[in-house]
């Protein structure tokens, strides 16, 4: 072998060396699309799960893809800003909730919006909807009568939600509660109301439904319910127990 093909190789090998293990610890400690970072452990923009119209006609095409691509965007990038030169860099998302109290707001604003929108896609899906079953359906009839009246109750913190914000699903004290947050909060946050891990999250924010719903907030949330991924909220439901 050549020595210039030589060192060209070793140089190769190296590089995969020190960058591959580093992108394995980034995906090892952070085992989801909520964490997502790239090797200069930038926080970036998860993949939808899913085409772009493939929750209509309950949820657009345009809504989804300006809803991903610029307000998702917008936070990871305010975000990765506020965090830039700081002992933040390094600690994950939820680490910065349990103190966002005491972090800059935009910290709070877009560390939230972006835990927040990395999640409401993935409990989302084409042909969702119907009823949830197993131990999650239990839970839920055991905490709140019937499926109808959690869905009530949910609709309701949604659709009363004052301003932007969300209405969530919550394992909290190895029960669940419904509540809701304003803004980007979120559960995992030292200053939510009711503190515990989210299962299901809706969206209230106008970007959210306007373009199809204008005002109608109310009935962006009903048809919601159609695209609801209950095989992810199951999942989450299980590891949060």
């Amino acid at each position: 072998m050549k020595r210039r093909n030589f060192i060209t190789t070793l140089a190769a090998l190296s590089a995969v060396n020190v960058i591959e293990p580093f992108t394995k610890k980034i995906e090892s400690l952070n085992n989801n699309l909520i964490e997502r970072r790239n090797i200069m452990g930038k926080f970036e923009l998860p993949p939808l799960p899913y085409s772009y119209d493939a929750l209509e006609p309950y949820i657009d095409k345009m809504t989804m893809e300006i809803h991903h691509t610029k307000h998702h965007q917008a936070y990871i990038n305010n975000l990765n800003k506020a965090i830039e030169g700081t002992d933040m860099e390094k600690m994950s998302l939820e680490e910065m909730f349990a103190s966002v109290s005491k972090l800059p707001v935009a910290v709070r604003n877009n560390g939230g919006g972006h835990w927040n929108h990395s999640l409401f896609w993935t409990l989302m899906k084409p042909n969702g909807g119907g009823n949830p079953s197993g131990a999650l359906a239990d839970a839920i009839n055991a905490q709140f009568g019937t499926f109808d009246d959690f869905k009530k109750k949910f609709s309701d913190a949604a659709a009363g939600r004052f301003g932007s914000g969300w209405a969530w699903l919550v394992v909290s004290d190895n029960k669940l509660v419904v509540t809701s947050t304003p803004n980007q909060d979120n559960p995992l946050m030292d200053v939510a109301d009711v503190k515990g891990s989210p299962i299901l999250g809706l969206d209230v924010w106008e970007h959210a439904y306007y373009l199809k719903y204008q005002n109608r907030r109310p009935e962006y949330i009903e048809n919601w319910w159609n695209v609801v991924n209950w095989d992810k909220v199951a999942e989450l439901f299980s590891k949060a127990k």
